[in-house]
């Protein structure tokens, strides 16, 4: 993907407009101009890395895979009990695998809505977590897509095959960007290690992850920043995942554990500083 090309016209006309929050053209420049270093992981999936000495006023590291849907397929993982995403994608044959959705740190489980093989095995709770909860990741026959997700949803859904997992904020759809008065907002406006996943106006899945908490390092994005990355990165459905100290993108041809990002729950800016999480989602050959 040409992130310049495809980014150009969009900078075009956020140089016309007042951009909300933090975001700014420079902003926009940095992240089209930016020396992504670019690894063909296996066909139909490529590996984006860059720094940023300078976005959304601090220093950040963002890391993506870019997938063609037509040669993977995807599949929501339990972990049970709960463990880190790169042995759990590991030992369930993924080839790679990005941390899930909210969940439960005492009791390993998921606090928002999950249907596994069209069982449903959670809902989601009330708090902070289920105002945020506002859409959903849905596999069907293998393939991922994007879609809103409320309460009365989950009461109503009858999909009798395939998997769903609930999360949020969504941030993107259909190439607008998703209304979040109605989330926490401590939550949305916090600069955080960020994990989500998009589609993108070519139907690519992008698993992307913003690392945060490292100062002078990769300090995080809040949900505006991350929201307003992924449309630079082309992204036209794009929904937010568990992220702090979960947020963790893994490939299993990768150096070491196969980890891209860096993981903040060690407090060390390396590859090995996961934390035990509930389920992730998975591409598998």
């Amino acid at each position: 993907m040409n992130y310049r090309k495809q980014a150009f016209s969009l900078i075009l006309s956020l140089s016309l407009v007042v951009v909300l929050q933090a975001q700014t053209v420079a902003d926009s420049l940095a992240v089209v101009s930016a020396n992504w270093k670019t690894t063909l992981v296996e066909k139909g999936m490529v590996c984006r890395e860059a720094e940023f000495p300078l976005l959304y006023g601090v220093p950040q590291h963002v890391v993506l895979l870019e997938i063609t849907p037509g040669k993977h397929k995807f599949d929501v993982l339990m972990h049970s009990p709960k463990e880190i995403t790169s042995v759990a994608a590991s030992h369930s044959g993924a080839i790679a695998a990005i941390n899930g959705s909210y969940f439960n740190v005492k009791e390993g489980t998921s606090v928002c809505y999950l249907l596994k093989d069209g069982m449903v095995v959670d809902t989601t709770k009330n708090g902070t977590l289920g105002t945020v909860t506002t859409g959903a990741i849905k596999v069907r026959r293998k393939k991922l897509s994007i879609i809103p997700w409320t309460r009365k949803d989950e009461r109503t859904y009858r999909q009798k095959r395939g998997s769903l997992l609930a999360s949020g904020p969504l941030m993107l759809l259909d190439g607008r960007t998703c209304d979040l008065s109605a989330c926490n907002q401590n939550f949305v406006m916090t600069k955080h290690p960020r994990s989500a996943v998009a589609v993108t106006g070519d139907r690519k899945i992008l698993f992307i992850v913003v690392d945060g908490r490292f100062k002078g390092q990769a300090e995080g994005v809040n949900i505006p920043e991350l929201t307003h990355l992924i449309r630079i990165l082309g992204g036209k459905d794009a929904i937010n995942l568990d992220g702090g100290g979960s947020s963790t993108l893994w490939c299993a041809s990768a150096p070491d554990n196969g980890v891209l990002n860096h993981p903040s729950d060690n407090k060390i800016f390396d590859h090995h500083g996961e934390r035990k999480v509930a389920n992730s989602l998975c591409v598998y050959k």
